[in-house]
């Protein structure tokens, strides 16, 4: 048996696991750096130690001539029987930033590498020729246009072989967990990032344990992933594979987190800017860009320096690729893919969404005069509770002020009993509210100010 990237993360844990698990005798690794690869002697050592002959050889198998050299070595008495193609290179980036080189340090190894493999063995009778592909190809890539491509040549490449009558089965994989490899080292953001496309990231005991359902199935390309419905952004091409998750109802007396349809969306956020004034609008924004920062960075609005490069935030390219896609749901925009480049902090980014729903917004009202009272000075209760009576609720939501108000009404509105839990938690109190007239939302407002002062004091 022939595996690629056989000292590599995926090689070497299918290494171990056809010779303890399926009884293989014969293996030859091969990889560019061969007998030199990091930890390559004690792999052979220890799959020695379980009965098995194992070779390392360093070849670019991507390279015909070598790799018809190496072949010629494998002894008869103990012929090839199968390969099992692991290798692979990343070198991630936008589509805008891929050069020849970039697209030839991932194409090779893999593509170019699985076409001399297919030319070299297809005369061998293979009972098994298996291409390690990636589910880069099949949903959104993340900025890995080139590992994507790759890896859509080895699926079409299994069918062609299928075709002919020839053993073939890529298995597009989502990320294996692991200490080294491509894995090596995992970002916890793309983990993140990967669960909530609803593909989290498998172990190694998942892995394998699928790569040996796949090859009981007569199929060329199969997908072998770990889904989970509970995701929060899960690509269209799954949607008809999962299932919807249950919602579970939050516990009394707290609020759910607002889902995108209930914050009223694109639409939801016009209404709200078009009665900002203009650095209502611009701080408005601002919390809407820091708080979508920290859901990419997996960390708390308040560390989110908005001054700050995205690389010094720890942002990558992928990590742009998510945030352009959730700054352009949340608003509505076609926003490029460069943004994040183009645009390199999240205050940049702030002028951008100004500037791109500036066409969609009338004129930002001018910030509203201080209200005198009768001697010139602050206006006492009174003054206030006339003025506010004469504000409609619609008024006040469409002017982004409703949430305000009611955080301030900590306390019932007269006659409302008290909500169950509201000592512990924020209360929905949305039906209340719904039955409150002006004069009771200005007492619950009143309220909250009042006992706000008397904490002051």
């Amino acid at each position: 048996m022939l595996i690629t990237g056989g000292t590599g993360g995926l090689g070497a844990q299918v290494a171990r696991h056809l010779v303890t698990a399926h009884g293989v005798r014969h293996l030859l690794l091969v990889g560019r750096r061969g007998p030199d690869a990091p930890g390559a002697e004690e792999l052979r050592d220890e799959l020695a130690e379980s009965g098995a002959e194992v070779t390392v050889a360093a070849c670019d198998v991507a390279d015909r001539d070598a790799l018809a050299a190496l072949l010629a070595t494998v002894p008869a008495d103990h012929p090839l029987t199968g390969v099992v193609h692991a290798a692979g290179v990343l070198d991630d980036a936008l589509v805008t930033s891929l050069t020849p080189e970039r697209l030839d340090t991932v194409l090779r190894p893999k593509a170019d590498a699985a076409w001399a493999l297919h030319e070299l063995t297809e005369d061998l009778g293979l009972d098994a020729f298996v291409l390690f592909s990636s589910v880069a190809g099949l949903l959104d890539p993340l900025g890995q246009g080139n590992y994507a491509a790759a890896n859509a040549f080895l699926d079409a490449l299994a069918r062609h072989r299928h075709r002919h009558g020839l053993p073939a089965t890529s298995l597009v994989w989502n990320l294996w967990a692991g200490e080294s490899g491509m894995g090596g080292g995992t970002d916890p953001a793309l983990v993140h990032r990967l669960a909530a496309r609803g593909t989290p990231v498998l172990t190694a005991a998942e892995g394998l344990a699928l790569f040996d359902r796949a090859l009981t199935v007569d199929e060329p390309v199969l997908v072998p992933l770990r889904l989970d419905p509970s995701g929060t952004r899960i690509p269209a091409a799954l949607r008809d594979v999962l299932p919807a998750a249950p919602r579970s109802a939050p516990a009394a007396g707290t609020v759910p987190a607002p889902r995108p349809a209930e914050t009223g969306g694109p639409d939801g956020l016009l209404r709200r800017l078009a009665g900002l004034t203009a650095d209502g609008r611009e701080r408005h924004l601002a919390d809407l860009v820091r708080g979508q920062v920290a859901e990419v960075r997996q960390s708390d609005p308040g560390s989110v320096d908005m001054d700050r490069g995205f690389t010094e935030l720890g942002l990558d390219s992928l990590a742009a690729i998510e945030l352009r896609n959730r700054l352009g749901a949340a608003t509505g925009l076609r926003l490029p893919a460069t943004m994040m480049f183009d645009h390199p902090t999240p205050a940049d980014v702030v002028a951008l969404l100004l500037e791109e729903l500036a066409a969609e917004l009338p004129d930002a009202p001018a910030p509203a005069e201080p209200v005198p009272g009768p001697d010139g000075g602050q206006p006492d209760d009174a003054e206030v509770r006339r003025r506010l009576a004469t504000v409609p609720v619609s008024a006040l939501r469409a002017a982004g002020l409703l949430d305000t108000i009611l955080r301030l009404g900590d306390g019932p509105a007269p006659g409302v009993p008290p909500v169950a839990g509201a000592a512990d938690a924020p209360a929905d109190r949305s039906e209340e509210i719904r039955s409150m007239d002006v004069d009771d939302l200005v007492a619950a407002a009143l309220a909250g100010a009042d006992a706000g002062e008397e904490q002051d004091r």
